[in-house]
């Protein structure tokens, strides 16, 4: 990462197989089971396209000004262990992100980190100013390590 990037990262440690956790992140349709944004606008516009899972899945959202808009699409998917997204946002601001997920089990559980990097753009500056994209950011991605926790144990 360089200076010019910002970089947010969370770990969870869930009892669950890497193969259950894998399963639920490749296939954007399982997102709704752990995705901490899947709350934020409930009338959000949803859009499947590409393939059904795994390189080449697209979803797009469009939703309310906190939801905003933007595009993901599953670029690399090494079952059960990395699945790499491109992450594009259009709306409140545009900015092109690449996010991953690493798997690695021990011991009947799987370590999950989840890792978003993106260019320092104006926008992200200036929200910069007001609170970091780490504390911004980390806490949805908190919220939904949680989640998926729940998902796949349960």
């Amino acid at each position: 990462m360089s200076t010019s990037e910002y970089e947010v990262t969370r770990e969870a440690t869930i009892r669950a197989s890497r193969q259950a956790i894998f399963d639920r992140i490749v296939d954007f349709h399982r997102w709704s089971e752990w995705s901490p944004w899947e709350d934020i606008d409930p009338a959000m516009q949803r859009t499947y396209s590409g393939a059904e899972s795994g390189i080449g899945a697209v979803y797009e959202w469009i939703g309310n000004r906190k939801a905003g808009a933007g595009r993901m699409e599953i670029t690399s998917a090494d079952a059960p262990s990395r699945v790499g997204i491109a992450l594009q946002f259009l709306k409140p601001f545009k900015a092109n992100n690449t996010t991953t997920f690493e798997l690695l089990e021990s011991d009947g559980a799987t370590h999950v980190t989840w890792r978003m990097v993106g260019p320092k753009t104006f926008a992200t500056r200036v929200m910069g100013v007001f609170m970091s994209m780490d504390k911004m950011i980390g806490r949805d991605f908190e919220k939904g390590l949680a989640r998926l926790t729940e998902a796949a144990q349960g």
